[in-house]
């Protein structure tokens, strides 16, 4: 049976014509839905017993389980979530300043190979649908009830690459930003990819508010190659005119991560490449700590060299921020808590 979760908003009144009843009526169940977070279609006190009914007959309201759940001190949750066919992904509660950010997964594990990363330690078993996508943001908004809190951030950085399960991806993004469904402000939604082009190039074309982040990790065509296989495929110079052309039509500042491991592109010359590679666009590049992953032979850059790159890129014009570190106390890279979940 279909999930509910899986229809957008105009999906539920294409459904509900096609089954003789009013589509306006489709605002009334996504506010079910979405605001007052039911768990079933009986709860809908202002619905027709014959509209409930027909709802309960093609669909269903089903959100995943929560296999296993980890809480660092300085506030992260960590959430394995298994579905109905028993894949495991995870999603993450980070709690800044500004609010509360959910990262999403859109992929059963990854293909993508980065080198340094949890994630591709199980490679892709299958995409996530838009509706198992929204559920994680559900599931995390479910957490927050319980102080009265409310999700103000998506970024969809998790396991899987996003442009690799485009459709579904951009689907559970309009439903979440839908002012009837989460209602999360399109500029506070992040989509991050590790540079699938023919998806830039799309992406830049669908004239949508969205943040879009950049995993470069490498500055230069050797070095990334070896980190994340993608650049043979999409070198710096492909992925950056592409980018050029998204920042043309859309006038969106750009996001790059830049992970910082020790003694493979931390140096300065590392950070000299960055200056010239984002010379005149409208960009920053975030610099992330590693997260250590026990498979992976990567260590992170100690404090003073993370500073002198952070200070280095500052010098020469470029806009940097420099995160601070979150979930080192729990399974806080990605993919890992399922690799070792699973791994048992």
């Amino acid at each position: 049976m279909r999930s509910v979760y899986d229809l957008s908003l105009s999906d539920l009144q294409d459904y509900l014509k096609e089954n003789e009843l009013k589509p306006f009526h489709a605002k009334q169940i996504f506010r079910w839905l979405y605001d007052k977070r039911i768990s079933s279609f009986s709860q809908m006190s202002d619905i027709s017993k014959k509209m409930i009914d027909q709802l309960e007959k093609d669909l269903e309201i089903k959100l995943p389980e929560i296999a296993e759940k980890q809480v660092s001190k300085d506030g992260t949750k960590k959430f394995l979530f298994r579905f109905s066919d028993g894949s495991l992904v995870e999603s993450v509660l980070m709690v800044f300043d500004y609010g509360f950010s959910a990262c999403l997964s859109s992929q059963v594990g990854c293909n993508m190979g980065c080198s340094f990363c949890a994630s591709g330690l199980l490679k892709k078993q299958r995409d996530l649908t838009a509706g198992e996508i929204v559920s994680q943001a559900l599931m995390i908004q479910k957490e927050l009830d319980l102080d009265e809190q409310r999700l103000g951030n998506i970024v969809v950085m998790g396991t899987g690459e996003p442009f690799d399960n485009y459709d579904n991806v951009m689907k559970a993004m309009s439903i979440l930003n839908d002012p009837f469904g989460l209602q999360i402000g399109a500029r506070h939604i992040s989509i991050s990819t590790c540079g699938v082009v023919p998806s830039i190039n799309r992406f830049a074309k669908e004239d949508l508010q969205y943040n879009l982040a950049i995993s470069l990790h490498a500055p230069n065509d050797e070095l990334r190659s070896k980190l994340m296989p993608i650049n043979k495929a999409y070198p710096l110079n492909e992925l950056f005119k592409a980018l050029r052309d998204y920042s043309s039509v859309n006038n969106r500042r750009l996001t790059f991560e830049y992970l910082l491991l020790k003694g493979v592109n931390d140096s300065p010359t590392e950070a000299k490449q960055i200056k010239d590679l984002l010379k005149g666009m409208n960009a920053y590049i975030n610099l992330i700590p590693y997260n250590k992953v026990k498979e992976k032979d990567f260590e992170t850059s100690d404090e003073e060299n993370a500073l002198r790159f952070y200070d280095l890129l500052k010098k020469n014009g470029v806009s940097v921020t420099l995160r601070q570190k979150r979930g080192t106390d729990i399974d806080a890279a990605c993919g890992q808590l399922r690799a070792n979940k699973t791994e048992h």
